[in-house]
């Protein structure tokens, strides 16, 4: 049987990162404590820092995602209105 994966909150993420840089504890025993793998918080760390807000990597990885989102949907848009002139141009003659 498969586990369902729990997802976390972006707060939840943020004060654990910030716990985590201010703990003298070894981040194997910080997880354990929060009931999490410690992978989680290296990966956190990634996005957020000391004070909760995003890093730049993390800023840029945002950004490129959007521009990824809105250039498939132009695509899209794209081969709609060529088929549409195809379709119009065919029936004009």
């Amino acid at each position: 049987m498969s586990k369902i994966r729990q997802r976390y909150d972006e707060e939840f993420k943020k004060n654990a990162v910030k716990l985590s840089y201010a703990t003298p504890k070894k981040m194997k025993d910080f997880a354990s404590d929060l009931g999490i793998n410690v992978g989680l918080i290296y990966n956190w760390r990634k996005i957020y820092t000391e004070g909760g807000d995003k890093t730049k990597l993390a800023e840029q990885h945002d950004s490129l995602r959007q521009l990824q989102l809105e250039n498939a949907e132009l695509k899209m848009e794209n081969e709609m209105l060529k088929k549409a002139a195809a379709y119009f141009a065919r029936h004009l003659k």
